[in-house]
């Protein structure tokens, strides 16, 4: 029984140790994220979705290291935790900083063109972008007046307005269309002509 006490709460490195490999993973990971474009966040093909997941398994060791106690899990996990609470309650105090490390916006659209060097940039294909459009209610491209790539990762996509004229003919029409109704209410409504 004492073998499985100390498995499971002694540690197999130090603690300061314990504490400093998952702050220095994740500030890599961070960067690197960062370095390889905001696809990454939200353009999920399959290969990117391998390489997150692999990346996950490949850092655990650096983050773990020879320590496979509960404690020392416990003790990595605060640390991940703990980090990613200062460094984003850090951030949001420091605008300009912040924008460094997410990313200021792309258009990838704007007043309905494509922008295919911004595409080609943030390596986002016009299959993908036209994929997401259809998930956000729009039945194509010409539809949009503007696509944002956002800091975060999320494409947010705007609408093309009506002209003028377009509201100025839809009006006519509605109002045509009542008056044939109206006509053909009155014409119900009165008596057949008698010869």
């Amino acid at each position: 029984m004492h073998d499985i006490w100390r498995d499971m709460f002694v540690m197999g490195l130090p603690f300061l140790e314990k504490i400093l490999r998952p702050i220095f993973v994740y500030a890599f990971l961070v960067v690197s994220l960062r370095l390889f474009g905001k696809r990454e966040l939200v353009q999920l093909n399959p290969f990117d979705l391998v390489v997150l997941l692999t990346l996950s398994n490949t850092v655990q060791n650096a983050i773990i290291g020879e320590d496979n106690s509960v404690l020392g899990g416990i003790v990595g996990a605060i640390s991940l935790l703990v980090t990613n609470y200062l460094v984003v309650r850090f951030l949001y105090g420091h605008k300009k900083l912040d924008q460094l490390v997410e990313g200021k916006a792309e258009s990838l659209i704007e007043n309905g063109k494509v922008r295919t060097q911004h595409l080609k940039s943030e390596f986002i294909t016009l299959p993908q972008l036209e994929a997401a459009a259809r998930k956000q209610g729009f039945e194509s491209l010409s539809e949009v007046n503007q696509c944002i790539l956002e800091p975060g990762g999320t494409l947010t996509f705007v609408g093309k307005k009506p002209g003028t004229e377009d509201v100025r003919h839809k009006e006519l029409l509605d109002r045509l269309d009542l008056l044939t109704k109206e006509i053909a209410t009155l014409r119900e409504s009165q008596p057949p002509a008698r010869a």
